[in-house]
């Protein structure tokens, strides 16, 4: 990588907490190596509080752009230029855009995309399918907009009742005027409910973020009544590998079990392309990515 930097080098950013555990900057570097492409991108611990500075700091120094995770997504938002629609119908940005290096901040989405790509690449097609989704955060209501506007038939978001649940009001009164797709939201303190749904769909996705640490030890799903084989069982976090979810899926019977790694691959290609204007080699990135998984 050194003799590659240069005065010329083009920095890419990630701003989030916790984020030493992310795949994203060896995704990225090597994907700059292998197309020698001049830039760099490394990951930086930032909270809601040093937010505003961090953006700055983007404007200032002529940052390329940056990718954006938790806790940052929507408290960026006001913080921003512009937003893409897409963005702007998510309410959340995981990719900001420096528009020509001039400190004109644009602020994309990619993680729905990456999801459904993600389902697709392990063959499992949402299009006209009930599908289960908790947490209604940034990457979850990324994810619910994406499979209404991909085809899926019904969207049931369940999240507890903290400060995330009007988000999946939100998403639920777009979902239902502006898609066919049926969408609702529970409360996610509600077993009983939350059990049902599950039982009557064919695919359930975790976008809460429990099972990545410091909740490593934790699942939402403790019943193995719950778990059937052909339930499609997709958690969005990739490190640890198998989370706690995933591991009782398996041991339960469940023949799909997916981890959010797809779903970050594809999610960063996207984001690739929006700093650099170049294609991610994909299928050198996975291979790596996927190599250290096994």
């Amino acid at each position: 990588m050194a003799e590659r930097l240069s005065g010329h080098t083009l920095l890419v950013s990630l701003i989030a907490t916790p984020i030493r555990h992310s795949l994203s900057p060896k995704m990225h570097n090597e994907a700059y190596a292998k197309l020698g492409l001049n830039y760099a991108y490394l990951a930086f611990e930032v909270g809601n509080k040093e937010l505003p500075g961090a953006v700055q700091g983007i404007r200032d120094l002529g940052i390329r752009g940056s990718n954006v995770s938790m806790p940052n997504k929507q408290a960026i938002l006001p913080l921003l230029d512009e937003l893409s629609p897409a963005a702007e119908l998510v309410g959340a940005v995981n990719t900001v855009v420096n528009k020509d290096g001039k400190g004109h901040l644009v602020g994309h989405i990619t993680d729905g995309t990456g999801a459904v790509r993600a389902l697709a690449e392990e063959g499992v097609d949402i299009k006209d399918q009930i599908i289960t989704l908790s947490g209604a955060g940034g990457a979850g209501t990324a994810i619910a907009i994406q499979l209404g506007l991909d085809g899926a038939k019904e969207v049931r978001i369940f999240n507890i009742k903290d400060n995330c649940f009007d988000n999946a009001l939100a998403s639920v009164e777009k979902l239902n005027s502006r898609t066919e797709c049926k969408a609702s939201v529970h409360d996610l303190a509600d077993t009983e409910a939350f059990y049902k749904s599950i039982a009557e769909s064919s695919i359930y996705i975790d976008a809460t973020g429990v099972g990545m640490k410091p909740l490593e030890d934790q699942k939402l799903i403790n019943d193995p009544a719950v778990i059937r084989p052909d339930l499609v069982v997709f958690d969005v976090v990739y490190s640890p590998a198998e989370t706690e979810l995933l591991k009782f899926a398996k041991e339960h019977g469940a023949k799909k079990a997916i981890n959010g790694l797809g779903m970050m691959l594809y999610q960063g290609a996207e984001a690739f392309k929006l700093h650099t204007g170049e294609d991610m080699p994909v299928e050198y990135i996975k291979d790596l990515l996927f190599a250290d998984d096994k």
